[in-house]
């Protein structure tokens, strides 16, 4: 837009006037677009705020302005507010013919809805997205489209498992479906982004191919889509989608029985964390590291990642985590048959527990202490010894939730029994166990450790080599963070190859069900790495 004099020489005073009006809208929005850029969107949306209320006779401009705002807003999480703003920009992109601006609009407004987990209305306007950048012939708008579809149909798998009781050891035929649509989209993403040759929309689909080929089972198909989202990443020196390539590579492998390729590869997330003093994931990566030489049975290494996690999580104060890895540390001493130390944790993850209203949590580490003071011949004293969660029922107490999105639930080692765990119901068609992988380091353990799993019997007398550390089931009303997912499956994968080097009781003593298949989580690679929304605002300057 070329701007008008402002000389007063040659144009009567209201010309004059609707000039000085336009320049500094214009000059508002460009400065809102600069903030945004620099990434600091809360002052970018205060200056695209003024340009709205300064105003523009030009509708073109006032929708690219409602479309950064929709962004700026987005990125804030402020998603009702970016909703709001990406329908004006849609009412108005419609209002003067402008299917371009329509289908821009309506690609940020299924990204909203699709946060705010409204799906089928996410896929409508992923599909008039679809529709008008086909009718004119913008691919670069159809392959956005492709993607972003699958991120929706990718984002309502993940939450129709979370929500939907599946069958153990398999995913609802609705789950699947939906999961195969959105490798559907991404294959479509991946095909056209080549033609265009763009690189890194490929490191993109190549790594939602690899979290969908995962989810559903295929962990290899997962591996070859992850090593190409590794070579991308590379390429472009981008370190954090590295990290994730690591990261989703050692839980791929995990499930194939692969623990020394796994550990390999978290230890290079370890190293790519703390490249980019990311602590929260240095901690994810110590985490995975303990429980993964928990599986090659070296419980001396499994204690130093689980030490690690334990100081990092002490350091940002985060107190769930502090009891993860007490948890950990306690069940590692025990398999080594260290168990003063075993108890030293153990009593730590019970103040923990009861210190956050982990009611679950505290039940479980009540029984490991007095376990554990029974095997070292100690009597049971009044903290420690009586039964847990005197006062819970009559005053209708409620576990309170802290909500972290590294280190959250405490659903740990003890391999699954229950169809569903922290409400997360995905399910592996099967795991690969391969106990030859490497011999048990430790000598203490031994193999004919037995152990029983109700928690409802009553503690009894333990010889110091049958104590076996029970875990806290918790179910989490809320969708789990990717992460956290994993982290939990991974415990609960290494308790299951543990107790099979344990003798079990009989079935009419036990009475409980065969382990189930081990479910599947979410993955570390975001789903929603979104393409880029900023630049609307070159409609600005033409």
């Amino acid at each position: 837009m070329a701007f008008l004099p402002n000389n007063g020489l040659h144009h009567p005073p209201a010309r004059r006037v609707y000039s000085r009006m336009e320049a500094s809208c214009l000059e508002l929005a460009l400065e809102g677009e600069r903030l945004c850029k620099a990434g600091d969107f809360k002052a970018g949306a205060a200056f695209f705020e003024a340009a709205v209320q300064v105003g523009t006779e030009d509708l073109k401009t006032l929708s690219a302005i409602y479309s950064q705002l929709g962004n700026a807003y987005f990125y804030l999480k402020e998603y009702s507010k970016a909703l709001e703003y990406h329908k004006h920009d849609l009412t108005l992109a419609r209002s003067i013919c402008d299917r371009i601006g329509e289908a821009k609009a309506s690609g940020n407004l299924g990204n909203t809805l699709k946060i705010l987990g409204q799906y089928d209305e996410a896929i409508a306007c992923c599909q008039r997205h679809l529709d008008i950048s086909r009718e004119q012939g913008d691919k670069v708008g159809e392959a956005r489209a492709l993607y972003n579809a699958g991120n929706v149909y990718h984002a309502k798998g993940k939450q129709l498992s979370w929500n939907m009781p599946q069958i153990p050891g398999d995913l609802s035929e609705e789950v699947k479906e939906t999961l195969l649509k959105a490798t559907d989209y991404y294959e479509r993403n991946l095909a056209l982004v080549k033609e265009l040759g763009d690189r890194a929309a490929q490191g993109r689909a190549y790594g939602n191919l690899g979290n969908t080929h995962y989810l559903l089972g295929n962990f290899n198909e997962a591996i070859t889509f992850h090593k190409e989202r590794l070579s991308i990443a590379k390429e472009f020196g981008d370190k954090a989608a590295e990290r994730r390539a690591y990261s989703n590579l050692g839980n791929a492998h995990i499930f194939l029985g692969k623990f020394d390729a796994s550990s390999e590869y978290y230890k290079k997330t370890l190293q790519l964390s703390r490249q980019l003093k990311d602590q929260a994931v240095e901690a994810q990566a110590c985490y995975s590291l303990g429980n993964t030489y928990t599986l090659l049975q070296d419980y001396e290494r499994a204690i130093e990642y689980h030490l690690k996690h334990l100081s990092i999580a002490q350091e940002l104060g985060d107190r769930v985590g502090e009891a993860r890895a007490s948890w950990s540390l306690g069940n590692a001493y025990v398999s080594l048959g260290n168990h003063e130390e075993a108890l030293r944790y153990a009593r730590k993850h019970m103040e923990i527990s009861c210190e956050i209203g982990d009611r679950n949590g505290e039940l479980t580490a009540r029984m490991n202490v007095t376990q554990l003071q029974s095997a070292l011949g100690l009597g049971s004293n009044e903290d420690d010894g009586d039964a847990a969660g005197d006062g819970y029922e009559a005053q209708g107490a409620r576990p309170k939730r802290l909500h972290r999105s590294s280190m959250d639930s405490l659903d740990l080692i003890k391999f699954p029994s229950e169809k569903t765990q922290n409400g997360d119901s995905h399910h592996t068609p099967g795991v690969k166990r391969d106990y030859s992988t490497k011999p048990a380091r430790s000598k203490k353990y031994k193999e004919n450790q037995c152990s029983a799993d109700s928690k409802t019997q009553e503690p009894t007398p333990l010889d110091a080599m049958d104590v076996r550390v029970q875990m806290p089931h918790l179910k989490i009303n809320r969708a789990p963070s990717d992460e956290e997912c994993f982290f939990d499956l991974l415990s609960k994968f290494q308790s299951n190859r543990m107790d099979d080097q344990r003798c079990t009781l009989e079935e009419s003593q036990s009475g409980g069900p065969e382990p189930t298949a081990s479910p599947v989580p979410a993955l570390d690679e975001r789903i929603c790495e979104s393409l880029p929304l900023l630049g609307g605002l070159q409609l600005l300057t033409t």
